[in-house]
């Protein structure tokens, strides 16, 4: 048995949740990483998967035998860098997601880093700031950049590194005659941006709960028009329809280039949320996520914090 293999494909599986699309996602048939499988049970001698028809999940046991093969994992990879690079160059994977309204600032990010370490290929993901911290914590991540306010209360697990304050706008079409970029107009308060029709991200982004809560603060139920996971549906229904939308500022700095629409500054009240970035409090990092890390405090990211964020932290 390859225990290393074996290893994988139980990480898949808890995954997926499903030996099928499990097997496929490790580039085997089913019943090899059934047969893997069992040979890993019989290595330990205990049962780790609960079988039915279906996956039924893990047995305490197999739960146990999770977390060391995530270890495991993680120890190779870090091995596996630490051979491939040197103090100059370092090389390898680095996997990193954000909220959707921080993808952009990511995705700076990676494109600064890459070009500095062309040994490192980032993956920038965007997720839900639950998705986040789960993945974070099972090693499926290295590091994240989202909401610092999440973080309270809970100790050690993370790390984090303040970037930006968050700061808000109402986007919406622009009237008249257009000019070569995105207008900035003069600010509006929360009560009446909430008479607008608005398109809005789904319950369970953070996001939506921050402008959730302003606005209720101000007077206003909030009763969206069209509720979307999507970022880039959010910009192309208030681009082409006839609603608007609450971004904060590195968002509206993406949408810079269009012309048709206009962003007026969020007052009264005056909402500032804090995003950073975070990692496992216990992890090790890689040689990537070491440049990364050094990439942080370097003069060049400050400079493009300053260009690409809403406010710096």
């Amino acid at each position: 048995m390859n225990l290393l293999a074996a290893m994988r494909y139980l990480v898949a599986l808890d995954k997926h949740r499903h030996f099928g699309r499990a097997a496929q996602a490790c580039h085997i048939t089913q019943p090899a990483l059934s047969n893997a499988l069992r040979a890993l049970e019989d290595e330990f001698g205990v049962a780790i998967i609960q079988r039915s028809r279906t996956y039924g999940g893990l047995t305490p046991e197999g739960q146990a035998v999770l977390d060391a093969a995530r270890r495991m994992l993680r120890e190779v990879e870090l091995l596996s860098q630490e051979l491939a690079s040197t103090a100059e160059s370092p090389r390898g994977p680095l996997r990193m997601a954000a909220v959707p309204t921080a993808a952009p600032l990511l995705t700076v990010f990676a494109a600064m880093l890459r070009e500095q370490h062309p040994g490192i290929v980032p993956t920038v993901l965007e997720m839900s700031s639950p998705d986040i911290e789960a993945q974070l914590e099972d090693l499926s991540l290295d590091l994240a950049l989202g909401y610092l306010e999440r973080l309270d209360g809970s100790g050690s697990r993370f790390r984090s590194w303040p970037q930006a304050h968050e700061r808000y706008y109402l986007l919406r079409r622009r009237t008249g005659k257009l000019g070569k970029t995105l207008h900035f107009g003069s600010p509006i308060k929360w009560s009446d941006a909430g008479t607008y029709p608005l398109c809005q991200l789904t319950p369970d982004m953070h996001n939506r709960a921050i402008i959730d809560a302003a606005l209720a603060s101000a007077g206003i139920s909030a009763s969206p028009a069209i509720v979307t996971n999507s970022l880039l549906a959010v910009v192309l229904a208030v681009s082409v329809g006839d609603v608007c939308a609450i971004l904060p500022g590195d968002m509206v700095a993406a949408v810079r280039g269009k012309a048709e629409l206009e962003a007026l500054p969020l007052m009264a009240p005056e909402i500032r949320t804090p995003i950073g970035f975070i990692a496992r409090g216990d992890d090790r990092p890689s040689r990537a996520a070491q440049a990364a890390l050094r990439l942080m405090s370097s003069a060049g990211w400050a400079a493009a914090l300053q260009r690409y964020a809403a406010e710096r932290a």
